[in-house]
């Protein structure tokens, strides 16, 4: 099962790698890593807790964003990637805020936050400029 995770990844990290990047007025060299932004929900003592109704959205568009990876990190408990190098384009240079939102399987409470992260058109990975690693219940 990590095998297949690993090739998707590495499948999906090699489509990211554009070739229109390369003619265009960025002029930019980028490496071929495959960057995401994760985020953990834990319970009141800190441990990792299930999560359903798992959402990010872009609060610049009201766009739902889907990590292109988020199978090779949603095998962890309690862990989901927010973004990658997949939603390059489709984030600003300067940075959108994605509202994360989540409810416990536990208590049934429903927490969000809020993470900026960039990207852009001459940009050659995601970036998380502000917001949490982790939401915790109470």
């Amino acid at each position: 099962m990590k095998k297949i995770a690993l090739l998707l990844l590495m499948g999906t990290a090699m489509l990211s790698c554009r070739k229109d990047r390369e003619k265009s007025d960025c002029n930019k060299m980028c490496t071929l890593d495959y960057r995401s932004v994760g985020i953990r929900f834990v319970d009141k003592n800190g441990a990792p807790t299930e999560v359903t109704g798992f959402s990010v959205v872009n609060q610049r568009t009201g766009e739902k964003v889907y990590a292109s990876s988020a199978a090779t990190i949603n095998m962890i408990k309690g862990g989901f990637l927010v973004a990658d190098d997949g939603n390059l384009r489709n984030l600003s240079e300067a940075g959108d805020n994605l509202k994360v939102t989540g409810t416990s399987v536990e208590t049934n409470q429903t927490k969000s936050a809020v993470l900026k992260i960039s990207g852009g058109k001459c940009a050659c990975h995601i970036a998380k400029l502000s917001g949490p690693d982790q939401i915790a219940f109470d």
